[in-house]
């Protein structure tokens, strides 16, 4: 589905990634973590078009997409969401979704857009809100609204950034379910982001971890939580000897 090929961005003098090589298989759920400013967002931009690496490749499903704008990324079948939800506040949550929708398909009726939009937002949680202004929503429709108007483009591949964020125990486990769900009923490929473990490891069939913009360790969450240069990293030096998966 996506494969990185030793990946190197840069910001000034600031390495952000250091030669990241990645596959990613389709159908999987892949937790990509690591401390703050380890280079999780800085990747997601590298995928996602939104930011132009100085070294290495990026192929979609064997398509070298390096360096495309972002529309033309996310036409091609990649979705994201964004750490800050950034909605239309004068649009309903139907019309976001409808307004993705109608680029996905490059024409087409607003009314047949808003009738598959009402099926979206049904698949997040938020039928009865379809007509609710955007403005309105709290922290939790918000983020549906953010993964519905990802799917609004019917991705292949869909990027998470930390969509748990600021949500309760509660509204991460049904988080954790509907993205299981999305991925079953859609055949997703999904990478999420994310800094809640009860999450990554209820969710994810692949752990990749980042160290200041550098791959460290990659494989099962039970192997990741388990890797010595992991739990340096989250819990310092000479921590890793005893330490357990469970821990």
């Amino acid at each position: 589905m996506l494969e990185l090929r030793s990946v190197t961005k840069r910001f000034g003098g600031l390495v952000a990634l250091a030669d990241i090589t990645l596959r990613v298989e389709a159908g999987q759920v892949v937790g990509l973590v690591g401390p703050n400013g380890s280079g999780k967002s800085t990747l997601f931009g590298v995928i996602s078009g939104f930011l132009k690496p100085e070294a290495g490749r990026v192929l979609f499903l064997g398509k070298d997409i390096t360096g495309l704008k972002p529309h033309r990324v996310a036409r091609l079948g990649v979705g994201r969401t964004f750490q800050i939800a950034q909605p239309l506040p004068e649009f309903t949550c139907l019309d976001t979704v409808a307004l993705g929708i109608l680029y996905a398909q490059g024409e087409g009726s607003l009314q047949a857009a808003r009738k598959a939009a009402r099926e979206v937002l049904a698949e997040v949680g938020l039928a009865d809100w379809w007509a609710a202004r955007t403005s309105d929503l709290t922290m939790v429709n918000l983020r549906r609204l953010e993964l519905a108007r990802a799917l609004s483009l019917r991705p292949k591949l869909l990027l998470l950034d930390e969509v748990f964020a600021g949500l309760t125990p509660a509204e991460v486990r049904e988080a954790t379910e509907l993205i299981k769900s999305l991925k079953a009923r859609r055949g997703l490929t999904v990478i999420m982001t994310e800094h809640i473990p009860a999450a990554i490891m209820g969710t994810c069939d692949r752990v990749v971890v980042l160290d200041q913009g550098r791959l460290i360790a990659a494989g099962t969450p039970v192997e990741v939580a388990r890797d010595p240069r992991v739990v340096e990293v989250y819990l310092g030096p000479g921590r890793a000897e005893g330490t357990h998966a469970g821990g």
